[in-house]
């Protein structure tokens, strides 16, 4: 069950650990929808035979676009709501570093910390995670992020102690 807290309590969790995702499998049938999307049809994520014979990674691997995509449903999925949150925007990245190959039919998760959290005017509040994307079964991580998220709220809402 994911934690509900409020606007008050997220300076608290600055430099803690605030979600684990539950596994997302990146699946074949992913990879190629991901493609059509993106007009992104390299064979190393679109021809199974192709990539098992060509590269070193024995099969398809997910566009690093696609693993990076999918932190949106990772946080949906564990990191805590805001009660006074209005909207929530993605703002971008600081950081992003692709580590590891998803190979097709592998199961990832996200692992998400709080690294910084600040106001921003009377009804925003920038929320900045340090976040992993683990490979299941696998040592090395498929990517590392700094990402920016900004909540919107009303006003009225605004902790009267910041």
């Amino acid at each position: 069950m994911v934690l509900e807290i409020s606007l008050g309590e997220v300076k608290g969790l600055i430099g803690q650990e605030v979600g684990l995702s539950r596994w997302f499998t990146v699946d074949q049938p992913m990879i190629d929808t991901f493609a059509d999307a993106t007009l992104d049809h390299q064979f190393i994520h679109t021809d199974p035979e192709r990539a098992r014979n060509e590269t070193p990674f024995g099969g398809t691997i997910a566009h690093g676009f696609l693993t990076l995509s999918l932190l949106s449903a990772m946080n949906y999925d564990c990191a805590p709501r805001i009660r006074e949150q209005t909207m929530g925007i993605n703002f971008g990245f600081d950081k992003v570093r692709f580590m590891a190959p998803v190979k097709s039919g592998a199961r990832v998760r996200g692992r998400f910390s709080l690294k910084d959290a600040r106001f921003r005017g009377a009804e925003l509040l920038s929320i900045n995670y340090a976040v992993t994307v683990e490979i299941e079964g696998e040592r090395k991580p498929a990517l590392s992020a700094e990402w920016i998220t900004l909540v919107q709220f009303a006003a009225a809402d605004r902790p009267e102690t910041v």
